[in-house]
């Protein structure tokens, strides 16, 4: 496995084509909007070398049976998914972030359950060259994007149908030795932070858009591949001079980029779906059930931090015993735990696939991330009423420390007496972050749209909850006689 030192260093021996704000970006590894995404996913690295860790931060593999990153890690059983999900609670908790390697992690296990029955189908080979693509991840420790969501254009038509052919991602060209792809993927978590981008289909699709049907791994540096990097609220802060405290959190963040493929060519052995459309569906739904489940781990633990944010800047406003107060943090942490309690159970009830590697429970997954879609925000609403105001209107971190006009910062904006000025504004600067700022994209916005919007859940809630059974039970406890229907 690799150190968070080697993760830094084999970043910059990629040679990666980002664009930001419309300039090509030299060293995106030292580059002040990208870096603390970039610690995010090194913490990763960091805990998985701590004793007190391992057991949630590695597994090992059923492939090579040596310890790996659990983030490169196939599920072996229902408690290697609670362990998932219990790490990316503790990471949630380390950064106040979105660390990025989840979506990689989800795409493994969808893509190793599905290739394999693929072959057992048609008599193909991809199951064999994902687990050689599985072996040669997990022994160089590497950092995946996941990429499953494109464009789509006009949401009314299918892919085939749109104006534009490339609004999704598809083979453009099948040659002997591999195939030509066109499109892009958007929304890319972690994508300018990661060694290699793993695709698939973003819907199910039918005869006519099999071209769209594809998955295949790529090096995040491959010639065509061009990532355009997504803007936050308040991003800009970073660049400012010593910026620090007005980012609320300088350590750590998260990244969103468009991700284009620009005639990208992809050799065989990279290929793990190509035109078998009628798989497409199976492998967009464990992938979304995957990545639902991850939402009960890490979107907690960064709630965990929120929080304790909230209750911080209720000691510093002077109320922490008011009871209003008291029952607001008593009413986040137990939304909070209620997310947490969804993640543990989808897992706990997962269940062994054909292909060797376990699966949560789909329903209850669907039903985590439905919840998901709701309580960050009332979170994250009862922790702006607890901070006040003065979260979004208070001066910069320049006019604290300024000569002619700090004194008067100092002096109004103090809160309970014994508490620093500067520690109170630090703190309502971490819950605008959090609930409005750069970190919004790992915590707020993304609890609404990230693995699919509330909409997607409520179809596969209605598809797996299996109403005709609940419907019988009714029936045979209420004795009903149906022939005596007319």
């Amino acid at each position: 496995m690799m150190t968070k030192e080697q993760y830094i260093e084999s970043l910059r021996k990629l040679n990666l084509k980002v664009y930001f704000m419309g300039e090509l970006i030299e060293n995106p590894v030292d580059h002040p909007m990208i870096r603390p995404s970039m610690n995010s996913v090194a913490m990763t690295y960091e805990l998985a070398e701590k004793d007190e860790y391992k057991d949630l931060m590695t597994a090992t593999s059923n492939l090579t049976g040596k310890s790996v990153n659990r983030f490169c890690h196939l599920h072996q059983s229902a408690e290697d998914l609670v362990n998932k999900v219990k790490m990316q609670r503790l990471l949630g908790q380390k950064t106040a972030a979105c660390f990025q390697r989840c979506v990689g992690m989800d795409a493994f296990n969808a893509i190793f359950s599905t290739t394999y029955e693929m072959d057992k189908q048609l008599g193909t080979e991809y199951h064999k060259r994902f687990t050689d693509y599985m072996k040669f991840v997990q022994d160089n420790d590497l950092t995946v994007d996941g990429a499953m969501t494109d464009p789509k254009g006009d949401r009314s038509l299918s892919p085939s149908k749109q104006e534009d052919p490339d609004l999704y991602l598809h083979i453009t060209k099948v040659r002997e030795d591999g195939i030509v792809v066109r499109g892009a993927k958007a929304h890319q978590t972690g994508a300018v932070n990661s060694h290699e981008h793993l695709i698939m289909p973003t819907v199910a699709l039918k005869e006519d858009d099999k071209d769209y049907a594809v998955s295949f791994a790529v090096p995040s540096d491959a010639e065509g591949v061009i990532m355009i990097y997504g803007r936050q609220s308040c991003d800009t802060r970073k660049l400012e001079k010593d910026a620090d405290m007005d980012l609320g959190n300088a350590q750590f963040g998260g990244h969103e980029a468009l991700v284009i493929f620009e005639d990208v060519f992809v050799p065989n052995e990279r290929v793990f779906m190509c035109k078998e459309y009628e798989f497409a569906g199976m492998m967009v739904e464990r992938f979304a059930g995957y990545h639902r489940q991850s939402y009960g781990g890490c979107k907690v633990g960064v709630g965990d931090v929120l929080i304790g944010a909230a209750a911080l800047a209720a000691d510093y406003n002077g109320v922490p015993k008011a009871n209003h107060i008291k029952d607001k943090l008593i009413e986040m942490m137990h939304l909070n735990e209620t997310l947490y309690a969804c993640g543990i159970a989808c897992s706990a009830e997962g269940e062994k696939m054909p292909a060797g590697n376990y699966q949560i429970n789909l329903l209850l997954a669907n039903v985590c991330k439905q919840n998901i879609t709701r309580f960050p925000y009332e979170i994250a609403r009862l922790a702006e009423d607890i901070a006040g105001g003065i979260m979004v209107t208070m001066p910069s971190e320049q006019d604290l420390h300024s000569k002619d006009v700090g004194h008067y910062v100092r002096k109004y904006l103090k809160g309970a007496k014994n508490v620093a000025t500067e520690n109170r504004m630090r703190v309502l600067r971490l819950i605008e972050n959090i609930t409005l700022g750069t970190a919004a994209v790992g915590y707020r916005t993304e609890s609404m749209h990230g693995a699919g919007s509330p909409q997607a859940q409520r179809i596969m809630i209605a598809r797996q909850g299996d109403l005709e059974s609940k419907k019988k039970m009714a029936k045979e406890i209420a004795r009903v006689d149906e022939s005596q229907n007319q």
